[in-house]
């Protein structure tokens, strides 16, 4: 069937990118553990910055709403110094629910074959961390974290099966932050992530292909003088679609900070650069309660070879309603 021709369908239960998931995402602005980056993720979950059809931005005149939770579980090890507000600590378990409502707006405008969208997202998240050995007293919290937006996305049709869409996500230091916490929600600072996504559809074996690329550029968090070096995120998805509107998928992710962090702590602990890599699986649904588009997909990543960041888990469950 011509690409076209689905589309109309495949709309419907459209989950894109936009969300942070990223992700965010996802996406996450979760200040926790690490060396490289202040308190160590930054806002990049690994695996968790992509989403079915990541490459295409529809043509329509849409609404879609979604709500996302992330659960996250790791550590960071008690050999590695962390900089974590105004001290430096080693070793930090943490427990994390980053949780997103989310707008995304189709324009319903083709100019050239470019279709746009914009969207945004207000996440709020429960942190819960404790020290290995005792050093910093255990914290947890449920607050408003870091706002997320996306002005303008460009999607870009090369054929009726490839397609590209362009965009400079941001988050706003709106979160709660103090410097003298452990459990943090928000990062204290701007960050820009000019992102590239593409998505390859195989009709005639119901098959998607997606990659989500983006580098995060961190301003200087102005209570502790941090300055976060850019972070390189990919994220890569295959997902089978079903009759009866099922999918199964795997899903993986490479972050890899772009150089060491200057500023703050970062001269003690050295500001040293790192990376992690995850893999796992994907499930998706779409259909209709009533007369209206949902979706829904739940993944897990494990993460591996993983240096000077937090190891962990995560989980993600997002649904999405489309009203026209």
């Amino acid at each position: 069937m011509d690409m076209y021709d689905t589309r109309a369908s495949v709309r419907k239960n459209w989950q894109r990118e936009l969300k942070a998931v990223a992700f965010a995402t996802v996406v996450l602005g979760i200040p926790t553990a690490g060396r490289a980056t202040e308190s160590g993720l930054g806002r990049p979950l690994t695996g968790m910055q992509i989403a079915p059809y990541a490459g295409i931005v529809p043509p329509t005149d849409d609404w879609i709403f979604s709500v996302s939770t992330i659960y996250y579980e790791g550590s960071f090890g008690k050999s590695k110094t962390i900089p974590v507000g105004n001290t430096v600590s080693a070793g930090l378990n943490y427990h994390i629910s980053y949780t997103i409502l989310n707008a995304v707006k189709t324009w319903g405008i083709t100019a050239g074959g470019w279709n746009f969208a914009s969207s945004f997202g207000v996440p709020f998240q429960y942190t819960s961390l404790s020290s290995f050995n005792g050093r910093l007293p255990n914290d947890s919290g449920t607050q408003f974290t870091d706002i997320f937006f996306t002005p303008v996305v460009a999607g870009y049709h090369l054929t009726k099966t490839d397609h590209i869409a362009l965009s400079v996500q941001m988050y706003a230091p709106t979160g709660a932050y103090n410097v003298n916490r452990l459990a943090n929600p928000g990062l204290n600072t701007w960050t820009f992530i000019p992102t590239i996504a593409y998505t390859k559809l195989l009709p005639e074996h119901n098959v998607e292909l997606s990659a989500n690329y983006g580098v995060e550029f961190y301003t200087t968090n102005n209570e502790t003088h941090y300055h976060n070096a850019p972070i390189s995120v990919l994220d890569l998805l295959a997902l089978k679609r079903f009759t009866g509107g099922w999918g199964v998928g795997v899903i993986g992710g490479w972050i890899q900070q772009l150089g060491d962090d200057t500023g703050g702590l970062a001269n003690l602990t050295g500001g040293t650069s790192g990376h992690s890599v995850g893999i796992g699986p994907m499930a998706t649904w779409s259909g209709k309660l009533s007369s209206t588009p949902v979706s829904a997909s739940l993944r897990w990543v494990n993460e591996f070879a993983v240096r000077n960041r937090p190891k962990g888990n995560a989980v993600e469950l997002s649904i999405s309603a489309t009203f026209q």
